[in-house]
């Protein structure tokens, strides 16, 4: 009869041996999952759907951990400033404005960051009186620092490689929506700005403006004061045809913008002789000519309607006394006198 074979007895090493393995894998699991989650976990405090980071140029990265710790951006210090070194991003620290998203963890974070990936700003310049208020909203919209592109503004030798001046500058600013990175410095933007100008005027429009016998610049200032004059953009035409006539007969454009522009003062609604009386070279009461420069930055209609200032006999124009926005033209000075006096009756009857 054939022996039963005896099973062999496990060792107790190999038991303790296999428990020890299984005990080590366990661990270096819970320890890949939990540097797993620091890493690609999420690592932002709780906001909207999205946040945005600005990192001025010239900061350092310590500059950038104490930003995204005191602005609540992320919840751990610790794990994003191990994830950044073991990423090699304290040496390479990029400005921009960034846009954090819900729930991005430290891989992202770090990885948008160090690329310099940044969103753009839509920069939209609409009308605007003064270089004290373009550069206002430059310095409100981007990172470059207002006392530097006051300065731009105000440097004769660097604008005359434009054809530009201090008077004229503001004409190199059509309004429109342009867009930058927001640590676009000063002199990019204003060069950037200044191009699209440059190209909106094309050779068909520099021949407009030659047939009524004015530069770009000229049909600029002029359609700066019509923008002042009307919101009504069927209108332009015509109040432009009223200053183009004055001003090819070498009158005065007795422009009530202009004075309030001479003034400072846009609040001023109805013009008085001490306003008239005002000496400034913006002062069209005063001096013959167009002003030295634009008033505001007129809209693109409006230089259009420059462009396309039909033949008319007018040299005057008065607002209705309908206050309906409109005015009403005159080819003499009697006529025009018959349409002030009803306006100003108007005016007096509601107190202005």
């Amino acid at each position: 009869m054939a022996k039963k074979s005896k099973a062999k007895k496990s060792q107790p090493g190999n038991v303790w041996m296999k428990r020890l393995l299984v005990a080590a894998a366990a661990i270096i699991a819970g320890l890949l999952v939990y540097v797993g989650y620091r890493v690609f976990g999420p690592n932002t405090k709780t906001f909207g759907d999205t946040k945005f980071f600005y990192v001025h140029t010239g900061s350092t990265y310590k500059d950038v951990l104490d930003g995204l710790e005191e602005q609540e951006i992320i919840r751990s210090r610790t794990s994003f400033d191990w994830v950044a070194r073991e990423l090699s991003y304290p040496s390479k620290v990029k400005a921009g404005k960034y846009k954090i998203s819900k729930g991005m963890s430290n891989f992202d974070l770090v990885k948008m960051l160090r690329s310099g990936k940044q969103v753009p700003v839509n920069l939209t310049i609409t009308k605007l009186r003064t270089k004290q208020d373009l550069t206002r909203k430059i310095s409100h919209n981007l990172e470059a620092d207002s006392a530097t592109f006051r300065a731009l503004l105000s440097d004769q030798v660097y604008l005359r490689q434009f054809g530009l001046d201090t008077n004229t500058v503001m004409s190199a600013f059509m309004p429109n929506s342009y867009q930058f990175y927001w640590n676009t410095s000063a002199e990019n933007v204003f060069k950037k700005i200044q191009k699209e100008t440059e190209e909106f005027w094309t050779d068909e429009r520099k021949a407009s403006a030659r047939r009524l016998g004015l530069t770009p610049v000229q049909v600029v200032i002029l359609a700066s004061i019509v923008d002042e004059e009307t919101n009504k953009n069927d209108e332009k035409p015509m109040i432009s045809s009223v200053y183009l006539n004055r001003f090819r007969k070498g009158m005065r454009l007795q422009a009530d913008p202009t004075v309030k522009f001479a003034l400072q003062d846009f609040s001023i609604r109805r013009i008085r002789e001490k306003h008239i009386n005002y000496e400034s070279p913006y002062n069209t009461y005063q001096v013959a000519g167009l002003p030295p420069g634009p008033i505001c930055t007129p809209s693109i209609k409006s230089i259009e309607a420059v462009l396309n200032t039909p033949d008319t006999d007018y040299i005057y124009f008065c607002a209705k006394a309908d206050f309906s926005g409109y005015h009403a033209f005159a080819a003499t000075y009697a006529e025009h006198m018959k349409n002030a006096r009803a306006f100003h009756q108007a005016l007096n009857a509601r107190g202005i």
